[in-house]
Order: C-alpha cells, then sequence, then structure tokens
C-alpha cells in the first residue's frame, strides 16, 4: 500500500513539474517573442518619425524656395515659345546678379504637363511653373541629397537653408509619440537620452539630409517597457498562473486524500484490531465462566459470583458496542427530533447516568450550572451522550483520585459548557487529533484504558451538527479542560 501511494506521488509529482516546466517555457517563449515585437515596432516608429520629421523640414525649405521665386526682386521669370518644337519655355535669373557675367545668364526648362503657348509669362504660368519646379524639381533634389545651382542667387540661398537644417526634437518628440501610440505603446521615452541604465534603446537613426555622407543620429530610450510587456502578456500570464494553481491544487488536494484515506485505513485496520481484541476479551471470559457453571456442580455462592462476572462481561460488551452504534446513529439523527433543551438539567441527568462509576472510583463531580436558563434547540439523546463521554473519559484517564469541575454558562449569543479534570492531560502536539475516529494518543504499551478512539469523533460531530463547537486545552496543574459552545435558541 505505501510504495503503491509513494509510486503515484512521484508519478503525479513528475507531471505537475512537467506542467509548471512547460507553462514557465512557454512563457519565457512568450516573453522573448513579446520583446522582439517591441524592438521592431519601437525602431520602425522612430524610423517613421525621422521620415516625416525630415519631410517637414523639407516641406519648409520648398515653401521658402517658392517665395524666392515669387519675390520679383530676387528672380526673374520669363517664357516664350521661340524654339523649334513650339513649346513654352520657362527661364529664370537672379534680378541682381552677384557678378556681372551673370547678367546674361538664365537657367531654362519646359514642363511637358504645360501645353499652353506663351510669348510672356502670365500670373497663372508663373504659379503654375513656382509650384510645378517646388514640388517636383527641388523635392526630388532634396531627398536625394544634392543642392543644384539654378542661379547664382537660388544656389547660394538654398545651399545655406540646406545645410542649416537639423532635427528638430520637439517635432521629432511629437512624431514618434504619434507613431508609438499607432503601435499602442505608451510607455514614456526620451531622445538621446544621458543615463541609458535601465533604458530598452532604439537603433541609431540619421536625420541629415546627405546620409550616408554625413551623420546626425538620434535615438530613444523607452524608460519603462515592463508595464507594455506586462500589458501585451498578462492574458497569457493569468491563463498560465490558474493553469499552474489548478494543477498544484488538484495535486495537493489528491495528495491529502491519498494521505488522508492511507491514515483512515492504518486507523481503521488498528480499530478492527483493537475491536477484535477488547470484544474478544469478555466473550472468551462469558463462555469459559457458562462452561465452568454448566459442567461443574458449584455451590450456591460460587455460582452467584459467576453469575456476577458474566454480568460484568456483558456490561462491558453493552458498553463497546453502545460507542460503536452512538456513531451510526448519528448519521441518522434528524433535525426533526429535535426539541428545546436546558443545558442545566441535560448536565446533571449526565452526571447521575454516571454516578456508580464515580462513586465506585471515590470521584468528586464539582458542578456549577448557569444562573441563566442556557436554552439551545438540539437533540437531547446525542447531546446528553456528549457530556456522559466527556464525563467518563475524565473518570477513565484520572491519576488517582478524579476530580472533574463541570461549568455551564451564558454567554450573549452562545452557550458554554468547560469540562476540567485532573488527569493524565492531552500533549499539545495531539490537541488536534483527538477529535479525528479511530484516534487514540500514543502510550507506548500500556493499554490500561479500554477503547475504539470514537468517543471525541462522535462529541465533534454531534457539536458541529448542532452548529456548536469543541476544543481542548491544557488544565493547570495537570489534566485537560474542553469547551463546548453552542448556539442559544
Amino acid at each position: 500500500m505505501k510504495k503503491h501511494i509513494l509510486l503515484i506521488l512521484v508519478l503525479m509529482s513528475l507531471c505537475v513539474t512537467g506542467i509548471v516546466g512547460l507553462q514557465l517555457f512557454w512563457n519565457y517563449q512568450n516573453y522573448r517573442t513579446t520583446t522582439r515585437t517591441f524592438d521592431h515596432d519601437i525602431n520602425e516608429a522612430l524610423n517613421n518619425a525621422v521620415v516625416r520629421e525630415t519631410d517637414q523640414r523639407r516641406e519648409q525649405i520648398v515653401t521658402r524656395f517658392k517665395g524666392w521665386l515669387a519675390d520679383t526682386s530676387l528672380i526673374i521669370i520669363t517664357a516664350d515659345h521661340n524654339n523649334r518644337d513650339s513649346a513654352t519655355v520657362f527661364y529664370t535669373q537672379d534680378a541682381h546678379p552677384k557678378f556681372k557675367e551673370d547678367k546674361k545668364r538664365r537657367s531654362q526648362f519646359g514642363l511637358t504637363d504645360f501645353k499652353e503657348k506663351l510669348d510672356h509669362i502670365t500670373p497663372r504660368a508663373k504659379s503654375f511653373m513656382i509650384n510645378h519646379f517646388g514640388d517636383r524639381i527641388l523635392k526630388r533634389d532634396l531627398k536625394e541629397g544634392v543642392v543644384y545651382h539654378y542661379t547664382q542667387m537660388l544656389g547660394d540661398s538654398l545651399e545655406k537653408v540646406f545645410n542649416a537644417s537639423k532635427m528638430n526634437p520637439c517635432a521629432l518628440d511629437k512624431l514618434f509619440r504619434q507613431e508609438l501610440a499607432a503601435r499602442n505603446i505608451y510607455e514614456a521615452f526620451s531622445l538621446d537620452p544621458q543615463n541609458t541604465a535601465g533604458v530598452y534603446l532604439t537603433k541609431k537613426v540619421n536625420t541629415n539630409f546627405r546620409k550616408p555622407y554625413k551623420n546626425d543620429f538620434v535615438y530613444a530610450g523607452i524608460e519603462n517597457p515592463g508595464t507594455y510587456f506586462f500589458k501585451e502578456m498578462k492574458w497569457a500570464i493569468v491563463t498560465s498562473l490558474l493553469l499552474v494553481i489548478i494543477t498544484v491544487g488538484c495535486f495537493t488536494y489528491t495528495v491529502r486524500t491519498l494521505l488522508s484515506q492511507h491514515k483512515l485505513a492504518e486507523l481503521k485496520d488498528a480499530f478492527i484490531n483493537n475491536m477484535t481484541h477488547e470484544l474478544n476479551t469478555p466473550i472468551a471470559s462469558i463462555k469459559i465462566t457458562a462452561e465452568a457453571l454448566k459442567t461443574l456442580n458449584h455451590s450456591l455462592q460460587t455460582q452467584s459470583e459467576y453469575l456476577d462476572m458474566i454480568s460484568y462481561q456483558s456490561d462491558k460488551l453493552q458498553d463497546l458496542t453502545g460507542q460503536i452504534l452512538n456513531t451510526g446513529r448519528l448519521n441518522k439523527n434528524s433535525i426533526d427530533r429535535w426539541t428545546e433543551v436546558n443545558l442545566n438539567e441535560l448536565v446533571a441527568v449526565a452526571i447521575n447516568d454516571l454516578k456508580p462509576q464515580a462513586e465506585s472510583t471515590g470521584a468528586t463531580i464539582n458542578y456549577k450550572p448557569s444562573n441563566a436558563v442556557p436554552s439551545i434547540y438540539g437533540d437531547i439523546i446525542s447531546l446528553r451522550n456528549v457530556v456522559v463521554n466527556l464525563i467518563d473519559n475524565a473518570l477513565k484517564y484520572a491519576t488517582g483520585r478524579p476530580a472533574i469541575a463541570i461549568e455551564v454558562k451564558v454567554s450573549s449569543k452562545y452557550a458554554v459548557i468547560n469540562v476540567s479534570d485532573n488527569g493524565i492531560g492531552i500533549p499539545i502536539g495531539f490537541h488536534g487529533q483527538v477529535f479525528e475516529r479511530f484516534f487514540r494518543v500514543p502510550q507506548g504499551n500500556l493499554h490500561d484504558v479500554k477503547g475504539f478512539g470514537l468517543g471525541l469523533s462522535y462529541v465533534k460531530a454531534v457539536i458541529r451538527q448542532h452548529q456548536g463547537e469543541v476544543a481542548v486545552r491544557d488544565n493547570d496543574p495537570s489534566g485537560a479542560v474542553f469547551t463546548i459552545r453552542l448556539p442559544l435558541r
């Protein structure tokens, strides 16, 4: 039996360990996946934010460039169609050339989208030419990171603005926050953090127009990604924890059940052995005495002595079987048979039931009833058996002359019965076990007091059936005190 239980426990332990290990591994893999996703998202967010911020700066340059083209004090724009294709050609030149040789220098280009033939510039054509130049030609050049000198003034101004354009931290901060929010990331961050301890860092991104020939790197530090990780993994963690808790709970419950069943089996075996021994002794005595009466010619006095022995052994059998019957009868006890019970009177009757045993041992029973009427609702027979059991135990386990004190008290909601004795007492380590069925406090090889370990379990069962409590504590200087609390009617 023990080997089987041990084998089952080992197999169950391996299963639980495997399940917990699998959950830990799965959560670790989930964490790695979440970390990779987080790393990809924040780097992609920074890249997109830099692209958007760079586009904003290019747009600002394009806007300024358009303003220069529209300003006639800076740039002169003309048009004609005097060419072999008879298509309109636009010309740009500085209004105030920097060098004399530039007075006749001008840039010319045609626009395929412009179909109208002009021999001079018009406001509509000039606006079309400026927008086309800025939005298509200049933007393309800026993305390629180059600056063309279409005129000396335009080239110098554009070069100056182009080289001076640097990343705007405020704009990038706002754009990066938007990109993170689009990916459900709301953790705090900082651009180019000075202290990188405990900060999750992105890769560096170049913000310079002339990449990769010139570098102006920026990177971001996410201050507390743990919140993001937990948010992304919370259901996986919760599910995993629930599964682990349920598994461990089932394992614990199964182990406790197996150990309890094993313990109960041992107690039952001990009970059967004890019961066989206890019942066999009086039965053997009765049989031997009856055979003696039947086979031999005894005097009346001897016959009377033999009959007294038979009567005594019969009383022992009745007492032993009574303990077993009381336990079985308790399960069939119906609340329909409950009545109002006066505990003062019930305890007095129980004391009177054990008066012969008390007198035979020279015991003194000091009974102090309650001044108030301790009225409860319950089964009067079972409750009386409870008190009888406690008094009987006090008489059995007394050291020397038994001295028993019984007190009934009434509190606001409960009636309390205290039964104290001067017996051998109960070691504190067994206070919680003495109320278990078949349990008897180990006494080594001593068997002075006979019994099955059913009395106190019966007491506890009856009191719990009446919604009450029973407990035991040490009595000073020796013995034990049993306390019963029952709810008042």
